[in-house]
């Protein structure tokens, strides 16, 4: 049997989970390929006009995999604890696929944190309906979560390697489906390693300390992915040189969190770079190229 798992959204976040759980279970896995033109392309014909450029790359993503697998993984998340919820995007985004791609066949779990056990109870229910015993998915989903755990804090420790090495260190504080997406955000990473430019990413940054020093910012913020990102900010601010504020339109959690940022942060240079379907390379490439300018001239004012 093999599963399908969409390479966009959540999948930068649990790709260790899914593919672990799935694999002891014994099926196979395929992810869908790099994000290209054409992957795009699928998705925006699949999507209404008021969906955000992540969306239409999940179902241009969906798409690329309909076809090549038994199930396709479309989760759905709402909330991540008490007070914590994730964008209605996710809520409702089996509803989307489902509507956009009625023959697809789907498979998935809700996520709603504050319930004690549900991502686990929503493991086991997915191994069951595809024949494995309520014991198999339990065990299959303790060895998933343990290697996310893992991978997670081996992501961390990689990262805090970076600040004993040369270069400016520019924070990226974006969502990890679209920083690390190949076709969206990678282009604008391999610009700022040109420039000379180290680049930390938020997401990569420890997560519940996240959480925490988001509270410095807004303290009554609660779309968990934006505490996770706003939160780098402050937990790294001193050992970073600058930061960039990466959202794609139309983000409407986005928009509110980063103007929040840009308001209330004034020891840390920042710049919000807004990326969309129609994103031409040169214009990325002046941002990029005068924000590492700034950042140089400021470093050696004060090194003077």
């Amino acid at each position: 049997m093999t599963i399908g798992l969409p390479r966009a959204l959540l999948y930068y976040r649990y790709q260790h989970l899914w593919n672990t759980f799935f694999t002891e279970l014994g099926c196979r896995t395929i992810t869908s390929p790099e994000t290209s033109q054409e992957i795009l392309s699928q998705g925006i014909a699949r999507s209404g006009g008021e969906c955000c450029l992540p969306e239409k790359l999940f179902l241009g993503h969906v798409h690329s995999l309909i076809g090549r697998c038994d199930f396709i993984l479309v989760p759905r998340f709402k909330t991540a604890g008490k007070n914590t919820e994730f964008c209605v995007r996710f809520w409702g985004i089996p509803d989307i696929v489902r509507n956009s791609f009625p023959e697809a066949p789907l498979i998935g779990y809700s996520l709603q944190e504050q319930i004690r056990g549900n991502e686990r109870q929503g493991f086991v229910r997915m191994g069951q309906f595809l024949g494995y015993s309520s014991a198999q998915s339990l065990r299959a989903y303790r060895m998933a979560a343990e290697e996310q755990r893992r991978q997670d804090e081996l992501a961390v420790l990689r990262q805090q390697e970076l600040f004993s090495t040369e270069g400016l260190k520019i924070l990226i504080a974006s969502q990890p489906y679209l920083i690390h997406d190949a076709y969206v955000g990678r282009p604008l990473v391999r610009m700022l390693r040109e420039q000379g430019g180290t680049p930390v990413f938020a997401d990569r940054c420890e997560r519940s300390s996240c959480r925490a020093f988001a509270g410095s910012i807004s303290s009554d913020l609660y779309w968990v992915l934006n505490q996770e990102v706003i939160g780098a900010i402050p937990l790294m601010k001193e050992k970073v040189d600058g930061a960039l504020l990466i959202t794609a339109f139309p983000c409407g959690t986005d928009s509110i969190v980063n103007e929040l940022v840009l308001r209330r942060v004034r020891d840390l240079p920042i710049t919000q770079i807004v990326l969309d379907e129609q994103q031409g390379e040169a214009g990325l490439r002046t941002r990029v190229e005068c924000f590492m300018d700034i950042l140089s001239e400021r470093k050696r004012a004060h090194a003077g």
